[in-house]
C-alpha cells in the first residue's frame, strides 16, 4: 500500500484585533531549503520562500474575514478551514500545528510542528505572508491605525489608535480591547 503524502497545515492571525484569519495546507512535491516557523523568519526571508513553496507544492489557502471571525468564532473558522483544506488536498495525511483538531476527523496535531516539520513550516509561511500582504493593503485604506507596522495585533500603538478612532471595517468587534470596551466608571 502506497504511503499517503503529508499535508502540513498552519494558520496566521488567530489572535489579532484586526484582519483575517488565514490557513494554509501544503503538500511539498520537492524539498525547499530554509523552511522553519514563519515567526522565526524575517519578512524578507518569508517573502523569498513564499514563491518557492508555491512552485514546489500542492497547496490550498483559505481566509476568513474579521466579520466571519466575529460571526462564526475562531474555533468554527478553524474547523471550516481544516475541512476546506481536506477537500482541496485530498488523499493525504494531515498534520496541523497545535493540539486541537477542532472536531475535524483524520487530522493529526503536533505542538510546534511549524518549527519541526517542513510541510507545516511551508504552510506557516504561506499563511503568514498571505495575511501580512492583505493587512498591508488595508493599511492604505485605514492609515490611522498603522496596520503595516503591527499587522493588526494588539500593540500599544494599535490600542492607542483604536481608542482614538474606534474600530474600522476590518477590526474584530468580538475581541475586547482594554480602554475601549470597559464600562466607564464615574
Amino acid at each position: 500500500m502506497k504511503k499517503l503524502p503529508l499535508c502540513g497545515i498552519d494558520e496566521a492571525g488567530r489572535g489579532p484585533l484586526a484582519g483575517s484569519l488565514v490557513m494554509a495546507g501544503v503538500v511539498l512535491n520537492k524539498p525547499v531549503e530554509g523552511l522553519m516557523d514563519s515567526k522565526k523568519l524575517s519578512e524578507k526571508k518569508r517573502e523569498a520562500l513564499y514563491p518557492q513553496v508555491v512552485e514546489n507544492s500542492d497547496y490550498h489557502i483559505v481566509s476568513f474575514s474579521a466579520q466571519e471571525v466575529d460571526e462564526l468564532g475562531i474555533s468554527k473558522c478553524l474547523h471550516n478551514g481544516l475541512l476546506s483544506i481536506q477537500k482541496h488536498l485530498p488523499h493525504a495525511e494531515y498534520l496541523f500545528d497545535g493540539n486541537s483538531t477542532f472536531g475535524v476527523e483524520n487530522i493529526n496535531t503536533m505542538v510546534k510542528a511549524d518549527d519541526k516539520v517542513a510541510e507545516v513550516s511551508a504552510a506557516s509561511i504561506l499563511a503568514k505572508v498571505t495575511r501580512d500582504r492583505e493587512i498591508v493593503q488595508m493599511a492604505k485604506l485605514y492609515p490611522e491605525y498603522g496596520f503595516e507596522k503591527h499587522k493588526g495585533y494588539g500593540t500599544k500603538a494599535h490600542i492607542e489608535a483604536l481608542v482614538a478612532h474606534g474600530r474600522c471595517k476590518i477590526h474584530r468587534f468580538t475581541f475586547r480591547v482594554k480602554g475601549l470596551d470597559e464600562p466607564k466608571l464615574f
